[in-house]
């Protein structure tokens, strides 16, 4: 039995302990019932339980979600509508989020899928310092995938 300021009041019969906390007008909530003899403590339940959705609250506040964001090129694709997408992908991870960038081949592109790749290097060098590469190239069907994840979110 634990009392409102802390202070161990030994182990009590549970009709003594309702008596007690009756008397200061407040509950007598269980803490530990596991433990042998359980734990129990006078306190105000509705303020206990107000506390205990606030930190909750205060803790679902502080998660972050992470999104993953998506760049598509095409292998043959101009420089500076390259940049635009490094500028893209950029934006995204300084948000936080993660980036899949995808090169969609068409046709007979597939035959040169080192083109693909040298397009995904070319990105992962763009954003060297902003994000770490998650998953290498990857030729997945028609499109070749990489993955990059911010480094803040990995240290």
């Amino acid at each position: 039995m634990v009392d409102v300021d802390g202070k161990q009041l030994g182990v009590l019969p549970t009709r003594e302990a309702l008596k007690l906390a009756e008397e200061k007008q407040l509950d007598l909530v269980e803490i530990a019932p596991q433990a042998k003899p359980p734990v129990c403590r006078i306190m105000d339940y509705g303020k206990f339980r107000y506390e205990q959705s606030k930190r909750e609250k205060e803790a679902r506040k502080n998660q972050r979600i992470i999104n993953v964001k998506e760049v598509k090129l095409r292998p043959n694709i101009e420089d500076h509508d390259f940049e635009v997408k490094a500028k893209n992908a950029i934006r995204f991870l300084k948000d936080g989020d993660k980036v899949k960038v995808t090169i969609m081949f068409r046709g007979r592109q597939i035959v040169h899928p080192d083109l693909g790749k040298k397009l995904l290097v070319r990105m992962a060098e763009q954003v060297t310092d902003l994000a770490n590469v998650e998953r290498q190239p990857k030729l997945e069907g028609k499109n070749m995938i990489m993955i990059l994840a911010p480094k803040q979110q990995q240290e």
